[in-house]
C-alpha cells in the first residue's frame, strides 16, 4: 500500500480526509436541521451520505489535482527546501481557508433557503455591495471570520502534531512512486468534469434528501456554468405547431382574435366585449418583497402583524387563491410585466436580449400613460434597471454610481440622501420609497397625463431592519417585524396619498414578488407559492373576495378588462373574474421544476430530464400525492411553457417581431 500512496502525498490525502470529515459533518447538521421534513429511513439516509461521499471525493479532487502535479513535477532533491516548505504550507492552510468559508456560507445559504448553493449563490457572488453589506448587517462577521482563523490553525496545529507535514518533507519517493496517486487524483477530476451531473446526487424523491446529498461547492460552480437550461433539449416536448395550435384555443375561447393565426406567435386582440367607455385611471403597483400569504390574519396568521392589510381585504378585490410563479423578485417581475410562464433556467429579468419586449408597460403606453420603475436600492442589482428600463419605463432607484447601459433610451432618476431616513443593504426604507412615489406622482398629476408606477419593496428582507420607533417589534429581530413594518408602511403611505387630488382617480394594486420560502420535501411546495393580491379604488368596481385559482400573469389584465380596455396583446394572463372553473390555474415553478396547478388541486411537474409527475396537492398537509399521468393535462403543461420558451428564444416577445408582423 505504502507503494501505492507514497509518504510524499501523506499531506494531501490527510486534506482529502479532512474535507470529506468536515463536508459530512455539514451533511449531519443539515440533516438534524429538517430531520422532520427528511427521509430518514435506513437505506435512504445511508445512500444519501454515499452519494454526498461521492460527491465529496469528486469535489476536492479538483482542489488536490494542483498539488498533486507539484508532488509528481518536483524533484526528489527538493522535497523539503525552503521553497517545497513554504509551497506546501501555502497550500495546505489556503485550502482549509477555502473549505471553513464555504462550509459557513452554506450554513447561512441553507438558513435562508434550504438549498445548496445554486443560481441564487452565484448572483450574490456578482452583486457583492448588497450582499456582503447585508451579511454584515445579518451575521456577526468578525465572529465568523475569527472561528474560521482559528479553526484553520487548530488544523495547522494538529496536522503537524501528527508529523504529517514532516512525513511530507522527507520523503524519497521517486518520480514512478508518485505517479500512480497523481493519475488517481487526475482520473477522478476528469471522470467527474466528463460524465457527473450535479443533479446525478438527486436519486430520491424527498427534496432535502436530494440537496443533503450534494456538495455545496460542486452545486455551486454546476449553477455558474449553466444558467440557462434549453427546453427542447431537458424537457418533453410537442410539435411546435401542435403546441401553438392548444394555447391559441384557448385564447379564442375566451373570445380573443388571434392576428396572426398561422404564425408561432399569440399575439391577438382582446375585446371590450360590453362596449363600456375606456377608463384611465392612474396605477400605482406595490410589489411587496417576500409576503407570503400566511402572515395575513386574513389567512389565518394569529401574530396580528398585518393589520393593514387585513382590513384592505375587506376594501377591496382581494384574491384569495394566487399563486407566484417562483421564488425569487426577478421570478415575480417577469411573470408581472411579461404575463408569461417562467422559463427554465435563469428568469428573463437576468438573461440577455430582453429589451424592447412586448410587457404590460407597452399597453400603458398605447393608452397614454407614463411609466415608472421605483427601487428603494441600486437597480443595477439583479439586472432590474437594464430590464426596466430597456422595455420603455423610467428608473428611480438609488443610484449611487451604478451607470446604466448608455444604448438605453429612459430616464433615470436618483432617490437623494436627504430623502431616506433609513437604509439597509438591500435599499431604503418602504416609508421613503412611498414618499419618492408620492412626489413623483404630484409632479405627474401636473402634466395631466396617467400615469403607471411599478415600486418594489425592500423592507421585509434580511437583516429585517426598519426605522426604529414605528412598530412594537425591535428592528432586526426576525421576519415577523419585518412584515408589520411592512404592513405599517402600507398604511402611511394610504393616509398621505389620500389627501391627493390623484388619489381618487388612482387604481392602487398590492402583491408579493414571492413567498418568504419555498423549500420543501415534495418536487414543488405548493403551498409556498401562495401570496395575496389586492386591488383597491378600482372604478365602478365593488368590494369582494375572489377566491378563483390565478397566477400572477393574470393580475394587469384582470386591470385591463376592468378598466373596458380594447387592446392588442402578447401576454399570457386572463381576466381571472371571468375565467371558468376550468380555466383557473396558476404556473408555479423553480428554475429546473415547472409546475401547473389547477382549479381542483392537482398539480403536474416537468423536470429537466424529460420527465413529468402528476399529483393531487392536499391543501391541509401540503401533500403531492402521486396520480396517475393524464394526457391532456400533460399537453396542456407542455403547451404554455414550450410556446413561452420559444417566443422568447425565436424573438416572437419582441415589439419589432410583432411591428414587422403588423
Amino acid at each position: 500500500m505504502s507503494k501505492l500512496f507514497p509518504s510524499r502525498f501523506k499531506l494531501l490525502f490527510y486534506f482529502v480526509k479532512t474535507y470529506i470529515i468536515l463536508s459530512t459533518l455539514i451533511r449531519l447538521i443539515f440533516v438534524f436541521w429538517v430531520f422532520k421534513e427528511v427521509d430518514t429511513s435506513f437505506f435512504k439516509i445511508a445512500n444519501t451520505f454515499l452519494i454526498g461521499l461521492l460527491f465529496d471525493v469528486g469535489t476536492v479532487s479538483f482542489f488536490a489535482l494542483p498539488y498533486a502535479l507539484y508532488l509528481l513535477l518536483i524533484p526528489q532533491r527538493w522535497h523539503g527546501s525552503v521553497f517545497d516548505r513554504i509551497v506546501t504550507w501555502f497550500a495546505y492552510s489556503l485550502g482549509l481557508v477555502i473549505f471553513l468559508f464555504s462550509f459557513f456560507a452554506e450554513i447561512t445559504f441553507w438558513e435562508e433557503f434550504k438549498n445548496r448553493f445554486n443560481f441564487i449563490a452565484v448572483d450574490y457572488l456578482i452583486y457583492t455591495y448588497e450582499v456582503v453589506k447585508n451579511i454584515n448587517e445579518s451575521y456577526p462577521i468578525p465572529l465568523l471570520l475569527s472561528g474560521i482563523l482559528l479553526i484553520t490553525a487548530l488544523l495547522l496545529f494538529i496536522t503537524k502534531r501528527k508529523g504529517i507535514f514532516q512525513k511530507t518533507f522527507t520523503s524519497e519517493s521517486t518520480f514512478m512512486d508518485k505517479l500512480f496517486p497523481t493519475l488517481l487524483v487526475l482520473g477522478t477530476v476528469i471522470i467527474f468534469a466528463l460524465f457527473v451531473k450535479n443533479k446525478d446526487a438527486e436519486q430520491f424523491e424527498n427534496r432535502y434528501n436530494n440537496e443533503i446529498a450534494k456538495t455545496g461547492i460542486y452545486s455551486f460552480f454546476a449553477a455558474f456554468q449553466n444558467n440557462e437550461l434549453s427546453f427542447t433539449d431537458f424537457y418533453k416536448t410537442l410539435p411546435v405547431n401542435e403546441a401553438f395550435a392548444e394555447v391559441k384555443n384557448k385564447f379564442r375561447k375566451r373570445g380573443h382574435s388571434l392576428l396572426f393565426p398561422e404564425k408561432e406567435l399569440i399575439y391577438r386582440n382582446v375585446p371590450n366585449t360590453d362596449s363600456l367607455p375606456e377608463l384611465k385611471p392612474n396605477v400605482i403597483f406595490i410589489c411587496v418583497e417576500s409576503l407570503s400569504a400566511k402572515f395575513l390574519g386574513s389567512f389565518g396568521n394569529t401574530e396580528n402583524i398585518t393589520p393593514t392589510l387585513d382590513s384592505l381585504s375587506n376594501h377591496s378585490l382581494f384574491f384569495t387563491n394566487l399563486f407566484a410563479t417562483g421564488t425569487r423578485t426577478v421570478r415575480g417581475m417577469e411573470a408581472i410585466t411579461l404575463s408569461i410562464p417562467p422559463t427554465p433556467g435563469r428568469s428573463i429579468v437576468k438573461r440577455q436580449n430582453n429589451q424592447q419586449l412586448f410587457t404590460i408597460g407597452e399597453v400603458f403606453k398605447k393608452k397614454g400613460y407614463t411609466r415608472n420603475f421605483f427601487y428603494g436600492g441600486d437597480g443595477y442589482f439583479d439586472n432590474m434597471n437594464s430590464f426596466f428600463g430597456g422595455n420603455g419605463f423610467d428608473i428611480v432607484d438609488r443610484g449611487r454610481g451604478f451607470l446604466m447601459d448608455a444604448s438605453i433610451n429612459t430616464t433615470r432618476t436618483n432617490i437623494e440622501d436627504d430623502e431616506v431616513t433609513f437604509e439597509n443593504a438591500w435599499g431604503i426604507a418602504d416609508e421613503d420609497i412611498y414618499n419618492k412615489v408620492i412626489k413623483v406622482a404630484d409632479d405627474a398629476h401636473n402634466t395631466g397625463k396617467p400615469f403607471f408606477d411599478f415600486v418594489m419593496t425592500t423592507s421585509n428582507h434580511r437583516p429585517y431592519t426598519y426605522p426604529e420607533g414605528k412598530i412594537d417589534i425591535p428592528s432586526g429581530s426576525g421576519r415577523s417585524g419585518a412584515v408589520e413594518y411592512t404592513d405599517y408602511a402600507i398604511c402611511a403611505f394610504l393616509k398621505k396619498a389620500q389627501t391627493k387630488e390623484w388619489y381618487k382617480n388612482t387604481v392602487i394594486i398590492i402583491m408579493a414578488d414571492h413567498c418568504a420560502s419555498s423549500a420543501g420535501r415534495q418536487e414543488l411546495d405548493v403551498k409556498n407559492y401562495h401570496i395575496p393580491g389586492l386591488m383597491l379604488n378600482v372604478p365602478n368596481t365593488s368590494s369582494q373576495k375572489v377566491n378563483k385559482m390565478a397566477s400572477q400573469i393574470d393580475i394587469f389584465p384582470t386591470l385591463f378588462s376592468l378598466l373596458n380596455w380594447n387592446y392588442d396583446t402578447n401576454l399570457y394572463g386572463t381576466d381571472i373574474l371571468n375565467m371558468k372553473p376550468e380555466e383557473e390555474r396558476a404556473f408555479v415553478g423553480t428554475y429546473r421544476k415547472l409546475g401547473l396547478l389547477k382549479g381542483d388541486d392537482k398539480v403536474m411537474v416537468l423536470g429537466d430530464q424529460k420527465v413529468s409527475n402528476f399529483y393531487q396537492w392536499d391543501r391541509e398537509s401540503n401533500e403531492l400525492l402521486p396520480l396517475k399521468e393524464n394526457e391532456a393535462f400533460l399537453k396542456e403543461i407542455i403547451s404554455n411553457y414550450q410556446t413561452a420558451d420559444y417566443l422568447f428564444t425565436n424573438d416572437g416577445l419582441k415589439l419589432s417581431t410583432l411591428e414587422i408582423e403588423n
